[in-house]
């Protein structure tokens, strides 16, 4: 089956909030930096579980993946230099947590209760409070992250000790596990990045002349 122009486009604003995610979390555990505004719509991303599109699930705004499509096409593209191994692992390590996650219809069933319970618990908690960030952690660590290798977080050990910090990355994991459904459900798959990752740099480079 052929990949068309669309399906990139779809497959690009998927994958960059994957990119998103792995950088947020990078920013928090070197220099415990985190956009506010960013890291609650990644966790409202979570919940948006019927979205009518790929880009409602991120605001319905380009911008707000303005950082995800900028590594995007840094990772991916043709300057080594500029590649960052340890956001490479990052993403590689959601991909394959999310590919057991797909064979795991126990974990999966879990997955969307445990959701369910955090939607409930918004008529509460506001997504970006401390309560509802350790549930979406709670949900990484007791649901995805048994499914495989644990992801080694790189950082500073004094910003990765503080208990806050820790719920904000796991949650921030989570999202990017969200983001690696999406990206799936459109059609993304490794080797499409491999075959056609021009095509994909070329996509990232457009989107970001939209924003």
């Amino acid at each position: 089956m052929s990949t068309t122009n669309n399906d990139i486009i779809e497959q690009s604003i998927a994958f960059a909030a994957i990119c998103q995610s792995a950088v947020m979390v990078q920013g928090i555990a070197r220099k415990n930096q985190l956009d506010d505004d960013l890291f609650t719509l990644m966790l409202n991303s979570i919940i948006n579980m019927t979205p009518s599109n790929t880009l409602n699930v991120y605001g319905d705004e380009l911008v707000n993946l303005q950082d995800g499509l900028t590594m995007m096409f840094t990772q991916i593209g043709d300057s080594s230099a500029k590649k960052d191994p340890e956001l490479t692992r990052y993403i590689v390590s959601l991909m394959n947590l999310e590919r057991r996650l797909k064979g795991n219809a126990k974990a999966l069933a879990l997955l969307e209760k445990k959701i369910d319970d955090c939607q409930r618990q918004l008529a509460h908690f506001a997504i970006d409070s401390d309560q509802m960030t350790s549930n979406l952690a709670s949900i990484y660590t007791d649901v995805i992250s048994p499914l495989g290798a644990k992801i080694q977080i790189a950082g500073e050990p004094n910003i990765l000790k503080q208990v806050g910090n820790q719920n904000r990355i796991r949650a921030l994991l989570l999202a990017g596990i969200r983001a690696t459904v999406l990206w799936r459900q459109v059609g993304g798959k490794r080797r499409t990045i491999l075959f056609k990752r021009r095509s994909f740099v070329t996509a990232a480079k457009d989107l970001l002349k939209q924003i």
